[in-house]
C-alpha cells in the first residue's frame, strides 16, 4: 500500500505551505534539498556495485540501459542522451527507455507504468542479451513495468540494478544490486519529481561518468573522448588538450586536426611524438586508457 511508502509521507515541515511567504517556502524546500546529497553518500557502496557491473558491460560491448516510467524514466533519458557527445559513446551503447515510449517524455502516457507486458516487450525490443546491464530507476520501487523489465533481464543473465527512493522495495528485491536512497518526505506530499527525482538524477551521473571513467574515457578530470558536435565543443576540445600537454592554442589546434578531430588521439601524439597511425596502436594496446598509451 503506497500510504506506507516514505515518498508518499506528509512532510511534517511542510503542513501549511499554502500559508507560508515565497521566501518562507523556498527556504524550507532548500533545507529539504541538502539532504538529497547525505542520503545518496549512504548508498555509495551500492552506487560502487552498480558502476563495477555497468563497467564490465561496457568492456565486454555490452549496454548501460535505463528503464523507467514518468520522472524516473525521463531522468534515465537525460542521462542516456548526454554520454554520446561527453564520452563519445555509440548512440546504442547508453540507452534510455521509458513507460509509452519516447513520446511519454513530453506527454505522460497513462497507464504505461502499470503494464508488466511492455516493461519485457521493451527490453526485448532492443534485444537485451547477457552482456548488458539494466538499470531500473522506480521513485516508490513499486512500478509493475520496471520490475517486469528487471525479472526479465534476470532470467537471460543480464547483470540488474534497481533505483529507488524507499527502503525495502520491489524493485530493490527484482535486482542484484539495490540503490534506495531514502530522502524522507517530499515538501509536497507525494511529488517525487522534488528530492526523489534529484537523487535519482545524481546517481546516474554518478553511474555514467564512474563507469566512463573505469573504460578509459577520461584522462585525469578532461572528459578526452568529447565529441566535436558544435562549435563550443570544437573550442573546448582544444582546451582539453592544451590542458593535457601544456602546448599552446596553436599547436592544439594543428593536432586535432591530424588527430581526425579526436581530442585523445591529439593528446596522445603530441606527449609522445607519435604519427596518428603509431597513436592508434598505443591506444588500442592500452584500451582507450591515455595514461597507459603514454607511459
Amino acid at each position: 500500500m503506497i500510504q506506507h511508502l516514505t515518498t508518499e509521507a506528509r512532510n511534517e515541515r511542510t503542513m501549511n505551505l499554502d500559508e507560508m511567504s515565497v521566501e518562507q517556502f523556498l527556504t524550507v524546500m532548500n533545507e529539504e534539498d541538502e539532504q538529497v546529497a547525505h542520503a545518496v553518500r549512504k548508498q555509495i557502496p551500492n552506487i560502487a556495485k552498480a558502476v563495477t557491473a555497468i563497467a564490465n558491460s561496457l568492456r565486454q560491448e555490452g549496454r548501460l540501459i535505463y528503464i523507467g516510467a514518468g520522472t524516473s524514466g525521463r531522468i534515465g533519458l537525460l542521462d542516456a542522451v548526454e554520454c554520446p557527445p561527453t564520452f563519445g559513446t555509440a548512440p546504442e551503447q547508453v540507452v534510455g527507455l521509458i513507460a509509452g515510449g519516447d513520446k511519454a517524455f513530453i506527454k505522460a502516457v497513462e497507464g504505461a507504468e502499470d503494464s508488466r507486458e511492455l516493461g519485457i516487450e521493451d527490453v526485448k525490443a532492443i534485444q537485451l542479451t547477457d552482456k548488458d546491464t539494466l538499470v531500473g530507476i522506480a521513485a516508490s520501487g513499486r512500478t509493475p513495468y520496471v520490475i517486469a523489465a528487471l525479472e526479465y533481464a534476470n532470467s537471460i543473465g543480464a547483470s540488474t540494478v534497481a533505483l529507488s527512493c524507499n527502503k525495502g522495495s520491489l524493485v530493490g528485491k527484482a535486482a542484484q544490486i539495490s540503490i534506495e536512497i531514502v530522502n524522507g518526505p517530499e515538501v509536497l506530499t507525494g511529488s517525487t519529481r522534488l528530492k526523489s527525482g534529484t537523487s535519482q538524477k545524481l546517481v546516474c551521473n554518478m553511474l555514467s561518468t564512474a563507469a566512463m571513467i573505469q573504460v578509459g574515457k577520461v584522462y585525469g578530470n578532461l572528459m578526452v573522448d568529447v565529441q566535436l558536435t558544435n562549435e563550443k565543443l570544437v573550442e573546448r576540445s582544444k582546451l582539453i588538450i592544451m590542458e593535457a600537454t601544456s602546448c599552446d592554442y596553436e599547436t592544439a589546434e594543428h593536432y586535432l586536426a591530424l588527430a581526425d578531430n579526436t581530442p585523445k588521439v591529439a593528446i596522445v601524439m603530441i606527449l609522445t611524438g607519435s604519427s596518428y597511425e603509431e597513436t592508434i596502436e598505443k591506444l588500442e594496446k592500452a584500451h582507450g586508457f591515455v595514461r597507459k598509451a603514454v607511459q
